[in-house]
């Protein structure tokens, strides 16, 4: 937590991600809510892995948790679901104002493209158009969770579709993702510092454009590599 000036007012910042990269888990948005509304806490949500993902069609964290309009700030991205680049923010005029005027990125950084910008308008139209997308997506995640835990892996505490394949050790972690690699399949090695260490794993991001093909292939291979290396049996 920092402490800040803005406006006329004082107050502590809390500032927390919706959905946690590395494990995949929702952050209890409503209970911290809560606490920050009883102490005048200012508070800002970092959404970027929850926007397209989690909520009615992909409408976040906050959406998730029915919670429009509670925070001071939202920032959220769109080279992640979206498909494109850039990012926002949106708050209180206050908030955004004072940001216009010290943010080193905003002051600093050049606008993106009309042919980007254009990209994210119609990533946006899509998702207000329909939740079939996002629903293939969770349909995709059910199903290769389900058949991962079935191999036997540790998808750890995960409840969204960034699925961690729980190794505990950083070497069989890397020696895991080459023989996946090998096989055909992508899957990155995530050790200290990005993770505590006894915590690295296999981090898969499951995709809404995965075919069922797609995912038993995958799954094939790491029932094969996992029993090569002991992993599972």
């Amino acid at each position: 937590m920092i402490k800040e000036n803005i406006g006329n007012y004082r107050r502590a910042l809390l500032v927390t991600d919706g959905v946690f990269s590395m494990d995949g888990d929702i952050a209890p948005l409503d209970q911290l809510y809560e606490v920050c509304e009883k102490y005048g806490v200012i508070t800002m949500v970092d959404d970027a892995h929850g926007e397209g993902v989690v909520g009615r069609g992909g409408r976040g964290i906050v959406d998730h948790f029915g919670l429009h309009g509670k925070f001071d700030l939202e920032i959220g991205t769109l080279s992640k679901a979206f498909g494109v680049m850039g990012g926002v923010i949106a708050g209180k005029k206050i908030v955004v104002d004072w940001i216009r005027q010290r943010a080193r990125p905003f002051l600093f950084s050049s606008a993106i493209t009309p042919a980007d910008t254009a990209a994210c308008l119609a990533a946006v139209d899509l998702l207000e158009k329909s939740t079939e997308l996002v629903d293939a997506l969770w349909e995709n995640t059910r199903y290769f969770k389900g058949e991962m835990k079935r191999l036997g892996f540790d998808t750890g505490v995960s409840t969204t579709p960034i699925t961690p394949i729980m190794l505990g050790d950083a070497p069989l972690a890397q020696q895991f993702s080459r023989a996946l690699f090998d096989h055909g399949v992508f899957a990155m090695a995530i050790g200290f510092p990005t993770v505590a260490k006894g915590k690295a794993r296999i981090r898969v991001m499951i995709s809404a454009a995965h075919s069922r093909e797609d995912l038993d292939r995958g799954l094939q291979v790491f029932g094969e590599v996992g029993r090569a290396l002991g992993v599972v049996r």
